[in-house]
């Protein structure tokens, strides 16, 4: 069972958060096998978080058709909230690990991993209010169509490093960090995604 949470790292992303608890299982597929300082074991591994959360300003969209007959000018919505809280789940299923074989108390591990995540609304939100002092502009428009939004659905390719402190044989604390990707593949009609995140992970495993 872990825990994991972190930040967006780009510039527009640098006030996401996010954090998330679930469960990792894993099999470790081969013996310890090399020399030197790689020597360890392949795992294949998959992740469970049915509590997945992400944090994101609160900004304001307006709905925007345009007015036939008059280029670059259209009707729209009164201004309404997006963004805020996000809830949803994830799964996480290829994982692929290499355990290094450390020693008695510390095992390091390399993953790279590849998920999906659903979540409540449209993830993340997109649009803004359009009107200017000269009218709205037809890329505003564009943006701000009724038709024009994100997706429920959502990718989230990552690379992670992380530690398994064993506090008995058969018993480990873990840590970890990871960098994620979130993104839609284009699912929806906008896809701005979150380019890098940064997620720390605590958990707690059982060996067989």
């Amino acid at each position: 069972m872990q825990a994991q949470g972190g930040v967006g790292v780009t510039e527009d992303r640098s006030s996401f958060k996010f954090f998330m608890a679930g469960l990792h299982a894993g099999k470790v597929l081969t013996t310890n096998v090399g020399g030197g300082w790689w020597r360890g074991n392949f795992e294949y591994a998959v992740e469970v978080f049915p509590i997945w959360q992400s944090y994101t300003p609160v900004g304001q969209r307006q709905i925007c058709t345009p007015i036939a007959g008059s280029p670059g000018l259209a009707n729209c919505s009164a201004p309404y909230k997006v963004g805020g809280t996000f809830t949803g789940a994830s799964v996480t299923p290829i994982i692929l690990r290499w355990n290094f074989a450390g020693t008695q108390r510390f095992a390091p591990w390399v993953q790279g991993a590849g998920g999906v995540v659903w979540t409540n609304h449209k993830y993340p939100a997109v649009g803004g209010p359009p009107v200017n002092s000269g009218g709205v502009t037809n890329s505003s428009i564009g943006d701000n169509s009724a038709n024009v939004d994100t997706s429920v659905w959502n990718f989230t390719p990552q690379f992670g490093i992380g530690l398994h402190y064993f506090v008995h044989p058969r018993r480990s604390i873990d840590f970890g960090a990871n960098a994620v990707h979130v993104s839609s593949a284009s699912l929806g009609d906008k896809n701005p995604g979150v380019n890098a995140s940064v997620q720390f992970t605590v958990g707690y495993t059982w060996w067989k």
